[in-house]
Protein backbone atom coordinates (compact mmCIF):
# COMPACT_ATOMS: atom_id res chain seq x y z
CA UNK A 1 0.00 0.00 0.00
CA UNK A 2 2.81 2.43 0.92
CA UNK A 3 4.58 1.72 -2.38
CA UNK A 4 1.38 2.70 -4.21
CA UNK A 5 1.24 6.01 -2.37
CA UNK A 6 4.97 6.75 -2.76
CA UNK A 7 4.92 6.01 -6.48
CA UNK A 8 1.62 7.76 -7.13
CA UNK A 9 2.92 11.34 -7.36
CA UNK A 10 5.61 10.46 -9.90
CA UNK A 11 3.28 8.27 -11.97
CA UNK A 12 0.43 10.79 -12.03
CA UNK A 13 2.80 13.59 -13.00
CA UNK A 14 4.12 11.43 -15.86
CA UNK A 15 0.52 10.73 -16.95
CA UNK A 16 -0.29 14.43 -16.84
CA UNK A 17 2.52 15.02 -19.30
CA UNK A 18 1.26 12.21 -21.55
CA UNK A 19 -2.50 12.84 -21.26
CA UNK A 20 -4.62 15.87 -20.53
CA UNK A 21 -7.40 16.06 -17.99
CA UNK A 22 -10.82 15.85 -19.61
CA UNK A 23 -12.69 18.88 -18.14
CA UNK A 24 -16.10 18.26 -16.58
CA UNK A 25 -17.91 20.53 -14.14
CA UNK A 26 -20.39 19.42 -11.50
CA UNK A 27 -23.47 20.15 -13.63
CA UNK A 28 -22.09 18.12 -16.54
CA UNK A 29 -21.35 15.19 -14.23
CA UNK A 30 -24.90 15.16 -12.96
CA UNK A 31 -26.40 15.54 -16.45
CA UNK A 32 -24.33 12.68 -17.86
CA UNK A 33 -24.74 10.39 -14.82
CA UNK A 34 -21.03 10.31 -13.99
CA UNK A 35 -20.43 8.74 -10.59
CA UNK A 36 -17.17 7.93 -8.82
CA UNK A 37 -16.00 5.39 -6.25
CA UNK A 38 -12.75 5.02 -4.31
CA UNK A 39 -10.41 2.29 -5.53
CA UNK A 40 -10.22 -0.95 -3.58
CA UNK A 41 -6.75 -2.43 -3.02
CA UNK A 42 -6.79 -6.22 -2.65
CA UNK A 43 -4.31 -8.89 -1.69
CA UNK A 44 -6.01 -11.60 -3.73
CA UNK A 45 -9.04 -12.14 -5.91
CA UNK A 46 -10.94 -15.01 -7.48
CA UNK A 47 -10.78 -15.60 -11.20
CA UNK A 48 -13.71 -16.04 -13.53
CA UNK A 49 -14.94 -19.62 -13.78
CA UNK A 50 -12.73 -22.02 -15.71
CA UNK A 51 -13.41 -25.63 -16.77
CA UNK A 52 -11.53 -28.36 -14.91
CA UNK A 53 -11.43 -32.12 -15.31
CA UNK A 54 -11.44 -34.49 -12.36
CA UNK A 55 -8.61 -37.04 -12.51
CA UNK A 56 -7.10 -39.65 -10.19
CA UNK A 57 -3.56 -38.92 -8.92
CA UNK A 58 -1.01 -41.12 -10.65
CA UNK A 59 0.25 -42.61 -7.40
CA UNK A 60 -3.29 -43.85 -6.62
CA UNK A 61 -3.75 -45.80 -9.87
CA UNK A 62 -2.75 -49.38 -10.54
CA UNK A 63 -3.34 -51.77 -13.41
CA UNK A 64 -3.87 -55.41 -12.40
CA UNK A 65 -2.27 -57.66 -15.01
CA UNK A 66 -2.46 -61.40 -15.63
CA UNK A 67 0.41 -62.96 -13.67
CA UNK A 68 0.55 -66.02 -15.96
CA UNK A 69 -0.77 -67.26 -19.29
CA UNK A 70 -4.22 -68.76 -18.91
CA UNK A 71 -8.00 -68.60 -19.34
CA UNK A 72 -10.25 -66.15 -17.47
CA UNK A 73 -12.49 -68.55 -15.56
CA UNK A 74 -14.57 -66.10 -13.52
CA UNK A 75 -14.76 -62.35 -12.91
CA UNK A 76 -15.91 -61.67 -9.37
CA UNK A 77 -16.31 -57.87 -9.42
CA UNK A 78 -17.53 -55.18 -11.82
CA UNK A 79 -16.77 -51.57 -12.68
CA UNK A 80 -17.57 -49.07 -9.96
CA UNK A 81 -17.37 -51.53 -7.03
CA UNK A 82 -15.59 -50.60 -3.83
CA UNK A 83 -12.79 -53.07 -3.14
CA UNK A 84 -10.84 -53.98 -0.02
CA UNK A 85 -7.24 -55.16 0.10
CA UNK A 86 -7.05 -58.91 -0.52
CA UNK A 87 -10.55 -59.19 -2.02
CA UNK A 88 -10.77 -61.78 -4.85
CA UNK A 89 -11.17 -60.13 -8.27
CA UNK A 90 -10.98 -63.03 -10.72
CA UNK A 91 -9.92 -66.65 -11.14
CA UNK A 92 -7.51 -67.78 -13.83
CA UNK A 93 -7.00 -71.31 -15.14
CA UNK A 94 -3.29 -71.63 -15.93
CA UNK A 95 -1.32 -74.77 -16.94
CA UNK A 96 1.81 -72.73 -16.26
CA UNK A 97 0.82 -72.59 -12.59
CA UNK A 98 0.93 -76.40 -12.47
CA UNK A 99 4.44 -76.37 -13.95
CA UNK A 100 5.68 -73.80 -11.42
CA UNK A 101 4.19 -75.69 -8.48
CA UNK A 102 5.86 -78.90 -9.69
CA UNK A 103 9.19 -77.10 -10.08
CA UNK A 104 8.80 -75.65 -6.61
CA UNK A 105 8.15 -79.01 -4.93
CA UNK A 106 11.08 -80.60 -6.76
CA UNK A 107 13.38 -77.70 -5.89
CA UNK A 108 12.25 -77.77 -2.26
CA UNK A 109 12.92 -81.49 -1.94
CA UNK A 110 16.43 -81.14 -3.36
CA UNK A 111 17.06 -78.07 -1.22
CA UNK A 112 15.91 -79.88 1.96
CA UNK A 113 18.30 -82.75 1.24
CA UNK A 114 21.17 -80.36 0.47
CA UNK A 115 20.52 -78.43 3.67
CA UNK A 116 20.64 -81.64 5.72
CA UNK A 117 23.84 -82.75 3.96
CA UNK A 118 25.48 -79.39 4.55
CA UNK A 119 24.50 -79.40 8.24
CA UNK A 120 25.87 -82.95 8.64
CA UNK A 121 29.17 -82.14 6.86
CA UNK A 122 29.66 -79.02 8.95
CA UNK A 123 29.53 -81.19 12.07
CA UNK A 124 31.82 -83.86 10.57
CA UNK A 125 34.33 -81.19 9.56
CA UNK A 126 34.36 -79.74 13.06
CA UNK A 127 35.07 -83.24 14.43
CA UNK A 128 37.92 -83.66 11.93
CA UNK A 129 36.30 -86.62 10.20
CA UNK A 130 36.08 -85.09 6.69
CA UNK A 131 38.29 -82.67 4.78
CA UNK A 132 37.41 -79.01 4.36
CA UNK A 133 37.12 -79.45 0.59
CA UNK A 134 34.22 -81.89 0.96
CA UNK A 135 32.44 -79.53 3.34
CA UNK A 136 32.87 -76.62 0.89
CA UNK A 137 31.52 -78.72 -2.00
CA UNK A 138 28.45 -79.58 0.06
CA UNK A 139 28.04 -75.92 0.93
CA UNK A 140 28.20 -74.91 -2.74
CA UNK A 141 25.51 -77.47 -3.63
CA UNK A 142 23.32 -76.17 -0.83
CA UNK A 143 23.71 -72.52 -1.89
CA UNK A 144 22.96 -73.36 -5.53
CA UNK A 145 19.75 -75.18 -4.63
CA UNK A 146 18.79 -72.40 -2.20
CA UNK A 147 19.02 -69.86 -5.07
CA UNK A 148 17.05 -72.15 -7.39
CA UNK A 149 14.29 -72.56 -4.79
CA UNK A 150 14.17 -68.79 -4.20
CA UNK A 151 13.71 -68.17 -7.94
CA UNK A 152 10.71 -70.53 -8.24
CA UNK A 153 9.24 -69.29 -4.96
CA UNK A 154 9.46 -65.71 -6.22
CA UNK A 155 7.68 -66.65 -9.47
CA UNK A 156 4.85 -68.25 -7.50
CA UNK A 157 4.59 -65.20 -5.23
CA UNK A 158 4.33 -62.98 -8.30
CA UNK A 159 1.58 -65.28 -9.54
CA UNK A 160 -0.36 -64.59 -6.35
CA UNK A 161 0.56 -67.43 -3.97
CA UNK A 162 1.35 -66.09 -0.51
CA UNK A 163 3.49 -67.73 2.20
CA UNK A 164 0.53 -69.61 3.65
CA UNK A 165 -0.36 -71.07 0.23
CA UNK A 166 3.24 -72.15 -0.34
CA UNK A 167 3.35 -73.79 3.10
CA UNK A 168 0.14 -75.71 2.30
CA UNK A 169 1.64 -76.79 -1.03
CA UNK A 170 4.72 -78.18 0.72
CA UNK A 171 2.54 -79.98 3.29
CA UNK A 172 -0.20 -81.59 1.17
CA UNK A 173 1.68 -81.52 -2.19
CA UNK A 174 -1.57 -80.99 -4.12
CA UNK A 175 -1.18 -79.08 -7.38
CA UNK A 176 -3.86 -76.72 -8.69
CA UNK A 177 -4.21 -74.87 -11.98
CA UNK A 178 -6.69 -72.33 -10.56
CA UNK A 179 -5.26 -68.99 -9.49
CA UNK A 180 -7.18 -66.30 -7.57
CA UNK A 181 -6.25 -62.69 -8.41
CA UNK A 182 -6.76 -60.30 -5.49
CA UNK A 183 -7.00 -56.53 -4.93
CA UNK A 184 -3.67 -55.14 -3.69
CA UNK A 185 -5.20 -52.20 -1.76
CA UNK A 186 -8.49 -50.56 -0.81
CA UNK A 187 -9.73 -49.01 -4.05
CA UNK A 188 -12.49 -48.61 -6.63
CA UNK A 189 -12.62 -50.70 -9.79
CA UNK A 190 -12.40 -48.06 -12.52
CA UNK A 191 -12.21 -50.21 -15.64
CA UNK A 192 -12.61 -53.88 -16.62
CA UNK A 193 -10.42 -54.87 -19.57
CA UNK A 194 -11.27 -58.59 -20.12
CA UNK A 195 -14.29 -60.88 -20.23
CA UNK A 196 -14.97 -64.38 -18.94
CA UNK A 197 -13.62 -67.04 -21.30
CA UNK A 198 -10.86 -64.91 -22.79
CA UNK A 199 -7.34 -66.27 -23.03
CA UNK A 200 -4.64 -63.98 -21.73
CA UNK A 201 -0.87 -64.01 -21.62
CA UNK A 202 1.27 -62.87 -18.73
CA UNK A 203 1.16 -59.07 -18.25
CA UNK A 204 -2.11 -58.59 -20.16
CA UNK A 205 -4.15 -55.90 -18.29
CA UNK A 206 -7.25 -57.17 -16.50
CA UNK A 207 -8.47 -54.30 -14.32
CA UNK A 208 -7.66 -50.67 -13.59
CA UNK A 209 -8.01 -49.75 -9.91
CA UNK A 210 -7.81 -46.40 -8.18
CA UNK A 211 -8.06 -44.81 -4.77
CA UNK A 212 -10.43 -41.83 -5.11
CA UNK A 213 -9.36 -39.66 -2.22
CA UNK A 214 -7.81 -37.19 -2.75
CA UNK A 215 -8.56 -36.31 -6.39
CA UNK A 216 -6.92 -33.94 -8.85
CA UNK A 217 -8.47 -31.10 -10.84
CA UNK A 218 -6.64 -30.36 -14.09
CA UNK A 219 -7.24 -26.80 -15.31
CA UNK A 220 -5.97 -25.05 -18.43
CA UNK A 221 -5.29 -21.45 -17.43
CA UNK A 222 -4.35 -18.61 -19.83
CA UNK A 223 -0.65 -17.81 -19.60
CA UNK A 224 -1.30 -14.23 -18.47
CA UNK A 225 -3.15 -15.58 -15.41
CA UNK A 226 -0.89 -18.56 -14.80
CA UNK A 227 2.09 -16.31 -14.00
CA UNK A 228 0.10 -14.93 -11.05
CA UNK A 229 -0.45 -18.35 -9.47
CA UNK A 230 1.57 -20.16 -6.82
CA UNK A 231 1.35 -23.62 -5.30
CA UNK A 232 -0.75 -23.61 -2.16
CA UNK A 233 -3.27 -21.07 -3.44
CA UNK A 234 -6.97 -21.85 -3.14
CA UNK A 235 -9.10 -23.37 -5.90
CA UNK A 236 -12.85 -23.22 -5.32
CA UNK A 237 -15.50 -25.48 -6.88
CA UNK A 238 -18.52 -23.22 -6.28
CA UNK A 239 -21.22 -25.57 -7.60
CA UNK A 240 -20.17 -28.21 -5.05
CA UNK A 241 -19.24 -25.89 -2.18
CA UNK A 242 -15.73 -27.32 -1.86
CA UNK A 243 -12.19 -26.05 -2.17
CA UNK A 244 -8.71 -27.41 -2.74
CA UNK A 245 -5.14 -26.26 -3.18
CA UNK A 246 -2.86 -25.85 -6.19
CA UNK A 247 -0.19 -28.58 -6.06
CA UNK A 248 1.53 -28.13 -9.42
CA UNK A 249 1.94 -25.45 -12.08
CA UNK A 250 2.93 -26.64 -15.53
CA UNK A 251 5.97 -25.21 -17.29
CA UNK A 252 4.77 -25.94 -20.84
CA UNK A 253 2.35 -23.80 -22.84
CA UNK A 254 -0.11 -26.01 -24.73
CA UNK A 255 -0.27 -25.25 -28.44
CA UNK A 256 -4.03 -25.71 -28.85
CA UNK A 257 -5.23 -23.07 -26.40
CA UNK A 258 -1.96 -21.41 -25.30
CA UNK A 259 -2.88 -22.37 -21.75
CA UNK A 260 -0.82 -23.72 -18.86
CA UNK A 261 -1.87 -26.86 -16.99
CA UNK A 262 -2.63 -26.14 -13.34
CA UNK A 263 -3.22 -29.12 -11.05
CA UNK A 264 -5.17 -28.78 -7.82
CA UNK A 265 -5.86 -31.38 -5.13
CA UNK A 266 -9.30 -31.90 -3.61
CA UNK A 267 -9.54 -33.83 -0.36
CA UNK A 268 -12.60 -32.81 1.65
CA UNK A 269 -15.65 -33.70 -0.43
CA UNK A 270 -13.71 -35.68 -3.04
CA UNK A 271 -16.25 -38.51 -2.76
CA UNK A 272 -18.81 -36.25 -4.48
CA UNK A 273 -16.72 -36.03 -7.64
CA UNK A 274 -16.11 -38.66 -10.33
CA UNK A 275 -12.98 -39.21 -12.45
CA UNK A 276 -13.46 -37.80 -15.92
CA UNK A 277 -16.10 -35.32 -14.73
CA UNK A 278 -15.88 -31.66 -15.82
CA UNK A 279 -16.56 -28.97 -13.21
CA UNK A 280 -16.29 -25.18 -13.02
CA UNK A 281 -13.60 -23.74 -10.75
CA UNK A 282 -12.33 -20.36 -9.60
CA UNK A 283 -8.70 -19.69 -8.78
CA UNK A 284 -7.30 -17.45 -6.09
CA UNK A 285 -5.04 -15.06 -7.97
CA UNK A 286 -1.82 -13.80 -6.40
CA UNK A 287 -2.48 -10.11 -6.99
CA UNK A 288 -1.09 -8.35 -3.94
CA UNK A 289 -1.45 -4.58 -4.27
CA UNK A 290 -3.81 -4.83 -7.24
CA UNK A 291 -7.16 -3.11 -7.55
CA UNK A 292 -10.70 -4.47 -7.83
CA UNK A 293 -12.92 -2.16 -9.88
CA UNK A 294 -16.42 -2.51 -11.39
CA UNK A 295 -16.42 -3.67 -15.00
CA UNK A 296 -18.06 -0.38 -15.99
CA UNK A 297 -14.98 1.57 -14.80
CA UNK A 298 -12.66 0.09 -17.45
CA UNK A 299 -12.84 1.26 -21.05
CA UNK A 300 -10.94 -0.17 -23.99
CA UNK A 301 -9.46 1.78 -26.86
CA UNK A 302 -7.16 0.32 -29.53
CA UNK A 303 -6.55 -2.88 -27.54
CA UNK A 304 -5.62 -0.91 -24.43
CA UNK A 305 -7.53 -0.52 -21.18
CA UNK A 306 -8.12 2.74 -19.29
CA UNK A 307 -9.79 4.14 -16.20
CA UNK A 308 -10.68 7.77 -15.45
CA UNK A 309 -9.28 9.25 -12.23
CA UNK A 310 -11.23 12.09 -10.67
CA UNK A 311 -9.40 15.44 -10.67
CA UNK A 312 -10.61 18.84 -9.33
CA UNK A 313 -11.24 20.09 -12.86
CA UNK A 314 -12.36 16.81 -14.50
CA UNK A 315 -11.04 13.30 -15.15
CA UNK A 316 -7.61 11.99 -16.10
CA UNK A 317 -7.43 8.89 -18.36
CA UNK A 318 -4.83 6.38 -17.11
CA UNK A 319 -3.85 3.16 -18.84
CA UNK A 320 -4.17 -0.01 -16.72
CA UNK A 321 -3.43 -3.72 -17.08
CA UNK A 322 -6.34 -6.12 -16.64
CA UNK A 323 -5.02 -9.12 -14.73
CA UNK A 324 -8.15 -11.25 -14.64
CA UNK A 325 -11.91 -11.08 -14.51
CA UNK A 326 -14.52 -11.78 -11.87
CA UNK A 327 -18.29 -11.97 -12.53
CA UNK A 328 -18.95 -8.32 -11.60
CA UNK A 329 -15.47 -6.83 -11.30
CA UNK A 330 -12.08 -6.68 -12.94
CA UNK A 331 -8.75 -7.02 -11.18
CA UNK A 332 -6.35 -4.45 -12.58
CA UNK A 333 -2.79 -3.31 -11.99
CA UNK A 334 -2.28 0.46 -11.85
CA UNK A 335 -0.11 2.87 -9.91
CA UNK A 336 -2.61 5.10 -8.12
CA UNK A 337 -2.70 7.09 -4.91
CA UNK A 338 -4.50 5.29 -2.08
CA UNK A 339 -7.23 7.94 -1.94
CA UNK A 340 -7.90 7.98 -5.70
CA UNK A 341 -11.48 7.95 -6.96
CA UNK A 342 -12.43 6.60 -10.38
CA UNK A 343 -15.46 6.99 -12.61
CA UNK A 344 -17.73 3.93 -12.48
CA UNK A 345 -20.71 5.19 -14.49
CA UNK A 346 -21.09 7.63 -17.36
CA UNK A 347 -17.73 6.44 -18.63
CA UNK A 348 -18.96 6.25 -22.23
CA UNK A 349 -19.47 10.03 -22.15
CA UNK A 350 -16.00 10.49 -20.67
CA UNK A 351 -14.48 8.36 -23.42
CA UNK A 352 -16.31 10.30 -26.12
CA UNK A 353 -15.17 13.61 -24.67
CA UNK A 354 -11.60 12.36 -24.29
CA UNK A 355 -11.26 10.93 -27.80
CA UNK A 356 -13.23 13.79 -29.35
CA UNK A 357 -11.00 16.30 -27.70
CA UNK A 358 -7.92 14.59 -29.00
CA UNK A 359 -8.91 14.81 -32.67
Amino acid sequence: MKSLVVAATLVISMNLAAAEVVPFNAAQRVALGIEVEPVTVIDAGMSARLPAQVTVPNAQLQVIAAPLDGLIETLLVGEGEQLTAGQPLASLQSPRLLDLQGEYLEAYTRYDLARSAYSRDQQLYKEGIIAERRMLETKADYQELDASLARVRHLLELAGMDKAALANLRTDRKLSSSLIIRAPFDSVLLKQMVNVGERVVASDPLYKLGSLKPLWLEIHVPLAQAVLLQTGQTVQVPDFGMAGRIVAIGQQVHGVDQGVLIRAEINAGAERLRPGQFVQVQLEMGTGGSLRVPRSAVLRSEARSYIFIEQPEGFLPVEVQVLHEEPEHLIIQADLAADSKIAVSGTAALKAAWLGGGE
